[in-house]
């Protein structure tokens, strides 16, 4: 362990503690020394602000009664947490307690009973504060941009007051709900709240983790991939929940963020699909990006974290970039579709323009005041396609009516109703080229739609 930085693990010194031992009037125990880790894991969770933290080290043990002072200041560890299990001859050692001494903050002291002598595997847990992890993504399209080569990371950041070396990073995806913020029991003093006295001693009572802390703790807790493979990510469904092991290790300071890979996929097949709808994008056409995540597209093993991807496209065989645009997606399921939206484009355009207007067919009440009439408007649409590659444009017009009828004057394009009040137009157009197409729109008004 790094001396120079702050850490969760350290050992007090009996002088720093004669006064607190004192208090306690306890018989002479031996007191353990703690190693250094031989190994530590955290697995972190995106969605609540929580990490379980697996330390393993062999600690050197006498017959008969040990004390070990464990410390966690300036850090966000969760006292309350704090669990301590033997990895071999469990039948022989015995964990009393987990006890907070009065007057001394950020320090426990465990009791250990053991009936062995020498080192021992030890396992020490707890929940801790301040590791966080996002997803992130990069897409780059083929000249074509008929598939996509798509590569995921996560950025892992550190602000925990830990130093995490050589740690074994797994991430969990899924919706964890707390009955309390860590970073709040971490900075509780007692851990415990207000101490009680138990005849001579002082220590704090021991309360349960809740129900669903204990099950983020028991996902968290299952075993990792075997390691000696090659680097990789490995993804396990965990009930609701969904677990991604980095395997091989990492060191990530405390005040530290680190990108890791996720996944690639190297020919990912995608749908480019250009958008006109004047009520909702305004007068631009946007792009669309969509791809579904299955085994068809190159993916479909697991479900695909939420987070931002960013799109390129070769240009040319020397492998130079353009950009094409970002957007943000929610978690993909296996088997769902994602439709990436772009944003507004230049080279393909639309314009709409009304024609022609009229009022025909009118209804008088007994007054001869004009209850009901149609409105006759004519439509021409024009696009454009200054891209040098075919694309494919989907227009949808909003009737502000209930009672309507549509009727064409060409056949250009592909026609479609959407639900009670939407139409959509669909064409495919080729490099620099363009189309235009008309239509009547009939609709009913006061007694004429009744």
């Amino acid at each position: 362990m790094n001396t120079n930085s702050t850490t969760i693990l350290r050992m007090i010194s009996l002088l720093a503690l004669a006064g607190v031992l004192t208090v306690w009037c306890l018989p002479k125990v031996d007191l353990v020394t703690l190693p250094k880790r031989d190994t530590v894991q955290v697995t972190i969770y995106n969605s609540a602000d929580l990490t379980l933290v697996r330390d393993q080290r062999a600690l050197t043990l006498a017959e008969g009664l040990n004390e070990l002072q464990f410390s966690w200041a300036n850090t966000l560890i969760d006292p309350t947490s704090l669990e301590m299990l033997p990895r071999s001859q469990a039948d022989r050692i015995d964990i009393q307690a987990l006890v907070f001494p009065p007057r001394v903050r950020n320090l426990g002291l465990w009791r250990i009973q053991s009936g062995v002598g020498g080192k021992v595997p030890m396992e020490i847990t707890y929940l801790t504060s301040g590791l966080s992890w996002r997803a992130f993504y990069m897409g780059t399209l083929t000249a074509d941009e008929k598939t996509m080569r798509l590569q995921g990371y996560v950025r892992v950041t550190n602000a925990s007051g830990e130093d995490y070396e050589n740690a074994q990073v797994r991430l969990i995806v899924g919706q964890v709900h707390l009955l309390d913020e860590i970073a709040e029991l971490a900075r509780r003093d007692p851990p415990y709240g207000r101490p009680v006295t138990r005849g001579p001693e002082i220590v704090a009572e021991v309360e349960t983790e809740s129900i669903k802390m204990r099950q983020a703790k028991e996902v968290m807790m299952a075993p990792s991939a075997a390691a000696g493979r090659p680097k990789e990510i490995v993804k396990e469904g965990l009930s609701e929940y969904f677990l991604y092991t980095i395997e091989g290790t990492e060191t990530i300071p405390h005040g530290w963020s680190k990108r890791l890979p996720s996944f690639e996929a190297g020919a990912v097949p995608v749908v480019n699909l250009y958008k006109f709808e004047e009520e909702r994008y305004g007068s631009a056409v946007v792009r669309f990006l969509s791809f579904r995540n299955d085994a068809a597209h190159q993916l479909g093993d697991t479900p695909i974290p939420g987070g931002t991807l960013k799109v390129y496209r070769r240009v040319d065989e020397a492998g130079h970039l353009s950009y094409e645009g970002q957007s943000a997606f929610k978690y993909i399921p296996v088997g769902e579709d994602v439709e990436l939206n772009l944003g507004p484009v230049a080279d393909v355009v639309v314009e709409t323009d009304l024609m022609d207007f009229r009022t025909d067919n009118f209804l008088f009440d007994r007054k001869g005041n004009i209850a009901g009439w149609d409105e006759f408007r004519e439509y021409r649409v024009r696009v454009k396609n200054t891209r040098a590659l075919d694309v494919k444009v989907e227009i949808r017009r909003n009737i502000p009516a209930a009672d309507w009828e549509l009727s064409r004057q060409d056949q250009v394009g592909e026609y479609e109703k959407v639900d009670l009040d939407t139409v959509k137009f669909t064409l495919a157009l080729k490099p620099q080229s363009s189309a235009e197409f008309r239509y009547t729109l009939i609709t009913r008004h006061g007694t004429r739609a009744d």
